[in-house]
């Protein structure tokens, strides 16, 4: 009986099942085919027999990764780094969207929208080149503007202690804007007659701020923290790879970094394999933990 509902379902809403048919076989080829390759994880991966017919060892890759000197080093470069740049740059998108919001000129807001938005669209390649050409000791601008005033040029790529802050910064600078595009979407659909009501019984700006514009969007912000804490062992490969150096490489090493250049560049599939599986793993674990610890306490969570 269900069986048959389900499909008279399907041929009622038939376009709305095609529009969606491209993202499903989307997910299906780029996402869950590649799954296979899991396997090489727990098996010797031998070319000529196949990821099938390689012999299984078990969790030898996971267990040479726990034992070798690196270990310790890149969990706490991962994890520094992600945490770092969460507290830096979580908070700020919604700041910037509460601003924004209470501009009451319209063409004033889509300026600054268009402004802030802008650094989204540069490549990551982009940016490291410009920061590299700021920020060079041989007549990089922030150089020049440090020896003008007495200083001494700084070596900022071949300083470790300088890697983390340039991340955070530059992400900071690129993807704040964009990401407070759903904040400013979900702060668009609060009722305007809330805001009439409190400036009736005298509130100001920034108390209506906090009393109607902030709870109006907290389940947003919610759900963006679950995601946010579920990929806390995710950092952007790309900006960390280009912006590494072997004189900074006590803090730049990271998982990403490391998988790349043992599985691609040594050709280590198995243990590339077993590391990023491993990264995977702790993701999903804290993604499902934290949505845990928030349906306790509230009922905006993802499940």
């Amino acid at each position: 009986m269900h069986k048959f509902s389900a499909v008279a379902k399907i041929k009622k809403n038939y376009q709305l099942y095609l529009l969606i048919l491209p993202t499903f076989i989307y997910f299906i080829i780029f996402k869950y085919v590649p799954m296979y390759g899991i396997l090489l994880a727990f098996k010797d991966y031998i070319p000529s027999n196949g990821i099938i017919g390689s012999p299984w060892v078990g969790f030898k890759y996971f267990h040479q990764f726990f034992s070798s000197y690196q270990f310790s080093m890149l969990i706490k470069n991962t994890v520094v780094l992600s945490i770092e740049q969460l507290i830096v740059t979580f908070p700020l998108p919604i700041v910037l969207a509460l601003m924004l919001n209470q501009l009451t000129s319209e063409r004033t807001k889509k300026f600054m929208q268009t402004v802030v938005y802008a650094p989204y669209f540069i490549s990551t390649v982009v940016l490291v080149g410009i920061m590299i050409v700021f920020l060079s000791a041989d007549g990089g601008i922030i150089n020049v503007i440090i020896k003008a005033l007495g200083g001494k040029e700084i070596y900022f790529f071949s300083s470790p202690k300088y890697f983390r802050p340039l991340y955070v910064f530059s992400s900071v600078w690129q993807g704040t804007g964009f990401a407070a595009v759903i904040y400013i979407a979900g702060l668009s659909s609060i009722d305007p007659q809330l805001h009439e009501a409190a400036i009736v019984d005298g509130a100001s700006k920034f108390r209506r701020m906090l009393t109607i514009d902030l709870p109006g969007i907290a389940p947003i912000i919610l759900i963006q923290l679950i995601l946010a804490m579920g990929g806390i062992m995710n950092v952007g490969f790309e900006k960390a790879f280009l912006m590494q150096t072997n004189l900074n490489l006590d803090t730049s090493e990271i998982i990403q970094t490391y998988v790349y250049k043992i599985g691609l560049q040594q050709a280590q599939y198995e243990f590339g394999t077993a590391v990023g599986l491993f990264q995977s793993v702790i993701n999903l674990v804290l993604l499902v933990g934290v949505n845990k610890i928030v349906s306790r306490f509230s009922e905006d969570s993802l499940w």
